[in-house]
């Protein structure tokens, strides 16, 4: 059932396009069909979700490659399940959000269709070159999404992500020959690698290994100083392209480092756990800062990716600090990252949406173009300021619930690394109170002299997800319990 999950999309997919005549309605209808029906069969996969001893369920090994000892091997464990769900949910948001489209119509769903796929794919990958496949087919579909339907400098900041995370990806790459070439018998199998720990005691080599990996997922990530695609790479995609590349794709590189670095090489994260942890605090800081000092919405929205990606590094680094003193921070630390990835999907996936409705109305994201749209459009305003609150963690949504597990399994390990980055949340929330202030209240204006309120399929798509920041906020338990027993499982591995 797990495999009907990740490639119904892709088949999907290359239905449309073989297909010789179809009209723009029919493809739409399809795309949102196909994106809905994965959702609900991923909904049976988390209702019927028992961990096997292996800690994973739905579990899959076929033999592939086995002359280099990488096979089919695939399933989900407590970290890997909510982003399977929250793949599933941003993509039919995005499916329906997408519903006013009108350029290649057929390609774009296509495009869509085949990125799903490659998400789930990657977030159910327990084997290495099976992850790799599917991280280098995500930088391929989200260049041509950039390229093909982004704004007036498309191409060439869809050429700089492709660059920037293709040399990031052949990096990680050589970390995964190195944790294959350091195993005995040698294999790419996430679950084997594991168990082995190549790397035990191997000083340089570890360390370098740990280099190549950190480098390749941080890109991705991205974490400063390797975060300069970002900025360009959202504010000329479309919305929906910039929803899912925050929403879904940068969960890929903490996914990374939470899934294969720190079990298959605990020993060394721990040694080097204090430089993680700095770089996760410049990230929280510096992405704050900077998006403070944007004037345009959709950058000011990239930067705080930076900020919100870097709590999840400093959450999985300060469980390397705190590895052998205390168990239950490290689990804080490590549930309070799986919770960020998941809060920060639905938050800036639904931010995004929202962009885009601005620049759909208006033609611009400079917030000073912008005033007093609350009295015009109401519904714009309740949601995007809904969302606001949620991405600055206010208590009741679910960015509260993952800083604070975050602080509070961090700060016995890194005391004053923690400290500085709560200046984040800080400088986060005056950054969007300045932008609510500026954008919704005051003497009304925008460009043309009108401001239409969200539509039906723009309200469709957007307030599920920030309906559910909210339900985590409040009933965070259904979560915690797949999160909780899976973190365990790493940390078991990362305490040694």
């Amino acid at each position: 059932m797990l495999s009907i999950v990740v490639f119904l999309p892709v088949a999907v997919a290359a239905v449309l396009l073989a297909l010789p005549r179809v009209g723009d309605r029919a493809v739409r209808w399809t795309w949102i069909a196909a994106t809905a029906v994965d959702l609900l069969l991923v909904a049976g996969l988390w209702i019927g979700y028992r961990p096997g001893d292996s800690g994973f369920a739905y579990d899959v090994h076929l033999r592939w490659i086995p002359s280099v000892g990488s096979g089919y091997h695939v399933g989900v464990d407590g970290i890997s399940l909510p982003l399977v769900a929250l793949t599933a949910l941003l993509f039919l948001a995005c499916a329906v959000y997408s519903a006013r489209e009108t350029r290649r119509v057929r390609s774009y769903a296509a495009l869509f269709l085949f990125l799903e796929t490659v998400c789930l794919g990657l977030f159910v990958s327990l084997d290495l070159i099976l992850f790799f496949v599917f991280f280098d087919l995500s930088i391929v579909g989200m260049y041509f999404v950039i390229a093909g339907w982004g704004h007036r400098d498309a191409a060439r900041a869809a050429l700089k992500f492709f660059l920037y995370t293709f040399l990031g990806s052949l990096v990680l790459l050589l970390g995964f020959i190195g944790l294959y070439l350091a195993a005995s018998p040698h294999t790419f199998d996430i679950v084997a690698l594991t168990a082995q720990n190549p790397l035990a005691g191997r000083g340089v080599v570890a360390a370098l290994v740990l280099v190549a990996l950190g480098v390749g997922l941080a890109v991705k990530t991205p974490t400063v100083p390797f975060h300069t695609w970002l900025p360009p790479a959202h504010t000329e995609a479309p919305a929906a392209g910039s929803a899912v590349l925050a929403g879904i794709l940068l969960k890929m590189g903490t996914y990374g480092f939470v899934r294969i670095v720190m079990p298959a090489l605990p020993d060394t994260w721990r040694r080097y756990a204090v430089v993680i942890v700095v770089v996760g605090v410049v990230s929280v800081v510096y992405g704050a800062l900077v998006a403070l000092a944007q004037k345009d919405f959709k950058r000011m929205i990239a930067y705080t990716s930076v900020n919100h990606m870097g709590y999840v590094i400093l959450g999985v680094g300060a469980a390397g600090l705190v590895a052998s003193s205390s168990g239950q921070a490290r689990d804080l630390a490590v549930t309070g990252a799986v919770t960020q990835m998941v809060s920060h999907g639905l938050i800036t996936g639904a931010l995004f949406l929202l962009a885009g409705a601005l620049y759909d109305r208006g033609g611009t994201y400079v917030m000073s173009e912008y005033g007093g749209l609350a009295a015009q459009a109401p519904r714009f305003a309740a949601l995007t300021g809904l969302a606001a609150f949620a991405s600055l963690g206010l208590p009741g949504f679910s960015g509260f619930i993952a800083e604070f597990q975050i602080f509070t399994g961090s700060l016995g390990g890194a005391p004053v690394s923690t400290a500085v980055a709560f200046l984040g949340i800080l400088i986060t929330a005056a950054l969007f109170l300045r932008a609510l202030q500026q954008v919704l209240l005051g003497a009304f204006r925008a460009p043309g002299g009108r401001f239409g309120d969200v539509t039906t399929p723009e309200a469709l798509s957007i307030t599920p997800l920030v309906v559910l920041a909210a339900v985590i906020g409040v009933f965070p338990r259904w979560l915690l319990d797949v999160v909780e027993p899976a973190a365990r499982a790493v940390n078991a591995v990362l305490g040694g």
